[in-house]
């Protein structure tokens, strides 16, 4: 794949209005890349009626991401930048563009291309290496939250794909990879000067008993992967983080 190609792509489930919201904030921001901005519907039970394609069953958030990144890589994408459908934007448009633009300024300071960068927070409860610092241009990490990852399609066939598993609820799957690229030299980049705003578990709260099912199967999927304290390990690793100016 020679040519950088991005296709971006929210993720829809529950409500219909946030998922509207974040698609009107993008197309009104890069109408000029309107075509190859789509949601993926995740046979949400409130169908978004301009949905790119609608699975016919919930794959949650890593089957679906696993599911993109196949499709749009056999379309000739190069990176895929996967949304939460809960987030919005908090820095000037436009977002598409100015990402991508950010991102190949960010490698061209790194000598390399990135395996996986994403937008910092405005507020971030659970990872403290993806609040956003005003004063500096953009942070390396070890891993970093889901919430927006803009994915290189080489590094992610490299490291061997998402690697669900039997955890394909997500929570976990993010982190995981994003230090399976880190481990592989991949940088991992979390951008100060692009900055959103996540509403934390808005669908996932819709949805009775989620929260807890999806907690369990995490604890289960990182164990497995990083042994008996994976709590403590990730909780170093979130640390593990450097800011450039």
């Amino acid at each position: 794949m020679s040519a950088k190609k991005l296709a971006t792509v929210i993720l829809h489930y529950g409500s219909v209005a946030p998922t509207a919201r974040l698609f009107e904030q993008l197309r009104q921001s890069d109408p000029s890349e309107a075509g190859r901005l789509w949601v993926l519907d995740n046979a949400s039970p409130e169908i978004f009626p301009e949905a790119w394609k609608r699975l016919p069953e919930n794959l949650y958030w890593a089957g679906a991401l696993e599911f993109a990144c196949n499709v749009l890589a056999a379309e000739g994408f190069s990176h895929v930048w996967f949304l939460n459908n809960d987030i919005s934007f908090r820095t000037a448009p436009p977002h598409r563009t100015r990402a991508w633009e950010r991102l190949a300024w960010i490698e061209r300071r790194l000598g390399r291309a990135a395996g996986l960068y994403s937008p910092a927070a405005d507020v971030n409860p659970y990872h403290p290496q993806m609040t956003a610092k005003s004063d500096c241009q953009y942070r390396t990490a070890s891993v970093i939250d889901g919430i927006a990852p803009l994915i290189n399609l080489e590094c992610l066939r490299e490291i061997g794909g998402v690697d669900f598993g039997e955890n394909p609820y997500g929570y976990g799957v993010d982190m995981w990879l994003s230090l399976r690229a880190h481990r592989a030299n991949w940088p991992v980049v979390v951008d100060h000067q692009v900055v959103v705003r996540h509403a934390y578990h808005g669908a996932a709260r819709q949805v009775e008993g989620f929260l807890q099912l999806a907690a369990g199967a995490e604890r289960d999927y990182l164990a497995k992967r990083l042994g008996p304290d994976w709590s403590a390990t990730l909780s170093g690793l979130k640390l593990q983080c450097t800011d450039w100016r």
